[in-house]
């Protein structure tokens, strides 16, 4: 009867070593074939430098109209994995701000002064772009599109006056050769989400009909070229 004990725990050992091994290299096969998929997706990937002139388009409103400018968007990348955008990043110079519905001499340059901050007394209306010159998109995420318009949704984190928030958009983005053409057509943000405060009728509430609406319309349309 002991030897038959001895046996039995001796064959229940062996089983518990041999399934042990059995999931020890199972796991290990495991991370084999991630690290064998991360440098395929690797190999696959190409970074593409933005171009200069790609410009974000921009709109706010008020009761009394409306005006219109541009940024330029100073510099970044955008990623590609298997000839489809993955990820990327760029940069927007804040003191390139200009205004496009007023000519030179009609208010022009003051609207501009304005969303920049260059006085003292109203540095911090919109954009204070002494204190932040830059703002930036990150990329986090890449569907494809739903709406049978737009090839992608792009979702990414802003960052403006030192606050970042989660911002999606609709894009078409084509890739051609060495180039990358990636435009999004109008959505919204809402400027108050970045502490940009001023004239807001959802932070002041005594401004009758002298407010600035919350929403800011952005275009994007940008080019780059494989690095």
């Amino acid at each position: 009867m002991k030897i038959a004990i001895k046996f039995s725990f001796m064959i229940l050992v062996l089983g518990l070593a041999l399934t042990s091994c059995k999931n020890k290299a199972a796991g290990d096969k495991a991370k084999v074939g991630e690290a064998v998929g991360k440098a395929a997706a690797a190999a696959n990937s190409v970074s593409y430098a933005i171009n200069p002139g790609s410009k974000i388009y921009w709109t706010g409103s008020k009761p009394a109209g409306t005006h219109s400018g541009t940024i330029d968007i100073a510099k970044g990348k955008l990623d590609a994995s298997n000839n489809d955008i993955s990820g990327g990043q760029f940069m927007l110079n804040m003191n390139s701000i200009t205004v496009t519905d007023l000519k030179a001499g009609d208010g022009k340059e003051d609207l501009e002064g304005h969303l920049k901050g260059v006085s003292e007394e109203n540095a911090d209306h919109f954009f204070n772009v002494a204190t932040y010159p830059d703002a930036t998109f990150t990329i986090t995420s890449v569907a494809k599109g739903t709406d049978g318009k737009n090839s992608h949704v792009i979702t990414g984190d802003l960052t403006m006056k030192g606050k970042t928030k989660s911002v999606s958009f609709p894009a078409n983005v084509v890739i051609a050769g060495d180039k990358i053409n990636a435009t999004a057509p109008a959505f919204t943000v809402n400027r108050t989400d970045w502490g940009i405060n001023y004239g807001s009728k959802s932070v002041f509430d005594d401004l009758k009909d002298k407010f600035i609406n919350d929403e800011i319309s952005l275009t994007i349309d940008m080019t780059a070229t494989k690095m």
